[in-house]
């Protein structure tokens, strides 16, 4: 059990840090962006949301990619594991470019559809557009993640995001300002320190490709099973998408102040995810690579010590939520109204947190043991119990109180559907593939 116990925690802060690096390049460019003007940030605003939608959607590359090589890893089949690392590196690579040729010369028009105002337009295209070209390098931060995350290695990815991360912002600053090249010198800083991760990142699956003697060679068949399986995650996060921008709809229709309380509430959390979410990581490397060595008491085992690190680091999340109140709620806004409702909003996201503690963790066991399609249809399922729950409230004009207890159902249902998956011995399947 200690021995469990010391690889999660040696796999999960790694990755929590990989997963804190991540939002950092947003933070930075900005505040950045901000000294630029008002015009110039409301444009990052939506060329951001754009580009996060893009990348939220491809997360398959790395919750995929982990569970396949860590199954092969598990079978001492290293040859095979780094060889659909790289399978999925290419199809990262192929998705990327295909979405910047298609988003490039689109830009206008996504620009548009999201309400840019004309001060506004001009500066989402220019940064989006230059974004886009750093889209391969991010799906293939994503793939190459995953991949070492199957081979228990959390800490590369922690330090090739991270240094990135940093250097993100002398570089940004020496573009944006001394250089003169605004708004575009964020968008290129950026891509260049993406790349930079995404370089770090394929240099090491590749020297164990070729360690292993694995193929380099882009495989078509290879790619296409890689995204073949990957298409219940894929699925799975579009679900996902809708249920959120249901939110993010009804909280508009409440009126500004919902609307502010509720993006006040939803980035707490999002943040408040990550450290479960660094167990349900981890969880997916130690159950991928034990049913891979056909270890199916192992994985299980593994499972309910993540279930445990997983709610007591919810536990921990709700408390500091209701503890910290005082300090954090004026942080966000100087609304007296919206810090009202930010404060009854606390509540809410207190009781929420044990609930979705369990059900990341529980995702990412059946994730690692490949059991992606049950997790798609659990998604459409708890889809079908969110949208008359959300419904209700818009009807109603209950508010955004409301609006997030109803997102806690939309919780509970999934949690309760996948914990009875946990339970029975259906998504333990040994061997070296799912």
């Amino acid at each position: 059990m200690r021995e469990t116990d010391r690889e999660l925690v040696g796999l999960a802060i790694p990755a929590l840090g990989a997963l804190l690096a991540e939002p950092a390049f947003l933070l930075a460019d900005s505040a950045i962006i901000g000294h630029l003007g008002t015009p110039q940030l409301a444009g990052l605003g939506i060329a951001s949301a754009v580009l996060l939608n893009a990348v939220f959607l491809c997360i398959f590359l790395a919750h995929g990619t982990t569970a396949a090589v860590a199954r092969r890893a598990g079978a001492g089949d290293l040859r095979r594991a780094y060889t659909l690392g790289i399978d999925g590196i290419w199809l990262g690579v192929s998705i990327g470019l295909g979405l910047a040729a298609l988003g490039i010369p689109l830009a206008p028009i996504l620009v548009d559809l999201l309400g840019a105002s004309a001060t506004a337009a001009p500066h989402a295209v220019t940064y989006l557009r230059i974004s886009l070209l750093g889209l391969p390098a991010m799906l293939v931060v994503l793939a190459a993640t995953g991949a070492l995350r199957g081979l228990k290695d959390t800490r590369t990815p922690l330090l090739a995001t991270g240094l990135a991360a940093i250097a993100n912002v002398p570089l940004n600053l020496v573009l944006v300002y001394p250089l003169g090249l605004g708004i575009a010198g964020s968008a290129i800083g950026t891509v260049i320190a993406q790349a930079a991760a995404a370089a770090w990142l394929c240099a090491v699956v590749v020297r164990g490709a070729r360690r292993n003697a694995a193929s380099l060679r882009p495989d078509r068949p290879g790619i296409k099973a890689a995204a073949s399986a990957n298409a219940p995650l894929l699925a799975r996060t579009l679900l996902l998408r809708i249920s959120l921008l249901t939110m993010t709809f009804v909280a508009a229709a409440q009126g500004d102040v919902a609307l502010a309380g509720h993006q006040i509430a939803f980035t707490l959390w999002y943040l408040l995810t990550m450290p479960p979410e660094a167990f349900a990581i981890a969880s997916q490397a130690m159950v991928g690579q034990a049913l891979g060595a056909g270890e199916s008491a192992t994985a299980r085992a593994a499972g309910r010590r993540a279930l445990i690190w997983g709610l007591g680091s919810g536990l921990a999340m709700a408390a500091l939520l209701l503890v910290l109140r005082p300090a954090y709620v004026p942080i966000f806004t100087t609304d007296a109204a919206v810090r009202d409702l930010v404060w009854s909003l606390a509540v809410v996201l207190a009781a929420s947190q044990p609930i979705g503690a369990l059900l990341y963790v529980l995702d990412g066991i059946l994730i690692g043991a490949g059991d992606t399609r049950y997790l798609a249809w659990t998604m459409l399922v708890a889809l079908v119990v969110f949208l008359p729950l959300a419904g209700a409230v818009l009807v109603t004009e209950a508010g955004v109180v409301a609006l997030w207890w109803a997102l806690t159902g939309w919780l509970l249902a999934r949690q309760v559907a996948v914990a009875l998956r946990f339970r029975s011995a259906a998504w333990l399947r040994p061997g070296p593939a799912a």
